[in-house]
C-alpha cells in the first residue's frame, strides 16, 4: 500500500483528551518516572523570526537542548531552512521580487533568497536576518551543542532530496554514532520520504508526521520510530496503541506530539505518556513539565 502523505483521522471512538485529568503524582506513576522531552518547534518563533539562526540562537539562550526546523531546496539545488513553501510570509520577497508571485522557494535561487530579509516582518531589531543554508543552520546547531529534529517540508516537491540531506549532514559531522544515537531524528508528513530515509541509513531515527489508524500503525512500525500527530488528536488511547509496537530499531515506538503552547495540555499529554512535546514556547512547556515532574 502507498503510504498516504496527509494524516488520517483517528477513531471517534477514541478517547478525548480533555477527559484525562491526572494530578502530578497520579501522572507521575501512570508514566513510570517517564521524562517528557521538549522539542523548540522553529527555534523560539515567540522571541525571534521562525527557523532563522536567531531564532534556534534564542531557544539555546533559553534552555532548549532540542531544536526542530524544515527543510526545502532552492532552484538551483540548495537545501535552505524555511517551513512554507512560498517565502512571502517570513521574508519581503514581494517588495524584492514584485513579479515573481507566487514565490514558490523552488523558483528562486541561493542567491536571490539570499537578497531577502527574514526577520523584519518580525521585529525591526531583527532586521537584515537572513533565510539560513542547511550548512549554516547546523554550524549554530552544532556551536550550542543542541539536538535536532528534522523536518523534511514536502519533499514531493523535491524529488531526491532525502539522499541530498543525508549528504550534508554527513558532510557536517552528523551521521557519526554519537550524533545519530542521540542527537538526531528526521521526520515528514510524506510517509514515502521517511520510508527513504529508512532504506538510505536505516540507523537513523525516524518519525511519520500525522495519526494514521491504529490498524495501520504496524506498517509504519517497519521504518517508523515515532508517530507524531496534533496535539488536537492525541489521545491517551492513541498514544497506547503506539507503545505497544516495537519499530525498526526493536525499541517500543513513540509519541512526539506538536504544537503544544498551553501548559496544562502539555501537562495532561506528559501524563498520558507522550515521549515529546514540540512547543513553540518551549522554555515555559519545559519548566511546567519539570514542576510535574515530567
Amino acid at each position: 500500500m502507498r503510504l498516504r502523505t496527509a494524516a488520517t483521522a483517528l477513531s471517534g471512538a477514541l478517547l478525548g483528551l480533555s477527559t484525562l485529568v491526572l494530578p502530578p503524582t497520579a501522572a507521575q506513576a501512570a508514566t513510570g518516572g517517564h521524562r517528557t522531552v521538549t522539542v523548540a518547534h522553529r527555534g523560539a518563533p515567540t522571541h525571534a523570526p521562525e527557523n532563522t539562526v536567531a531564532s534556534i540562537d534564542e531557544a539555546h539562550r533559553r534552555g532548549s537542548r532540542w531544536v526542530e526546523n524544515d527543510v526545502q531546496r532552492t532552484k538551483d539545488g540548495q537545501l535552505i531552512v524555511l517551513h512554507d513553501t512560498t517565502l512571502n510570509r517570513t521574508t519581503d520577497v514581494e517588495k524584492v521580487f514584485p513579479d515573481r508571485a507566487p514565490w514558490k522557494v523552488a523558483d528562486f535561487t541561493l542567491k536571490e533568497i539570499k537578497k531577502l530579509d527574514a526577520g523584519s516582518w518580525f521585529d525591526a531589531k531583527f532586521a537584515g536576518e537572513r533565510v539560513p543554508t542547511l550548512q549554516q543552520y547546523m554550524n549554530a546547531v552544532t556551536h550550542n551543542h543542541q539536538r535536532l529534529l528534522l523536518e523534511l517540508k514536502s519533499p514531493e516537491l523535491y524529488p531526491g532530496i532525502e539522499l541530498q540531506v543525508l549528504s550534508q549532514l554527513r558532510r557536517q559531522g552528523w551521521l557519526d554514532r554519537d550524533h545519530v544515537k542521540n542527537r538526531l531524528i528526521i521526520q515528514s508528513f510524506n510517509g514515502d520520504a521517511v520510508k527513504t530515509v529508512h532504506l538510505l541509513r536505516p540507523d537513523i531515527k525516524t518519525g511519520f508526521l500525522g495519526n494514521p489508524t491504529v490498524a495501520q500503525l504496524p506498517e509504519y512500525a517497519r521504518f517508523c520510530d515515532q508517530i507524531n500527530p496534533s496535539y488536537t488528536v492525541t489521545t491517551p488511547e492513541y498514544i497506547k496503541a503506539v507503545h505497544a509496537l516495537r519499530g525498526p530499531h526493536g525499541r517500543p515506538m513513540e509519541v512526539y506530539t506538536w504544537t503544544v503552547d498551553n501548559t496544562a495540555t502539555a501537562v495532561k499529554l506528559a501524563g498520558a505518556g507522550a515521549d515529546g512535546v514540540i512547543s513553540n514556547t518551549a522554555d515555559t512547556i519545559r519548566a511546567a513539565l519539570h514542576k510535574n515532574g515530567l
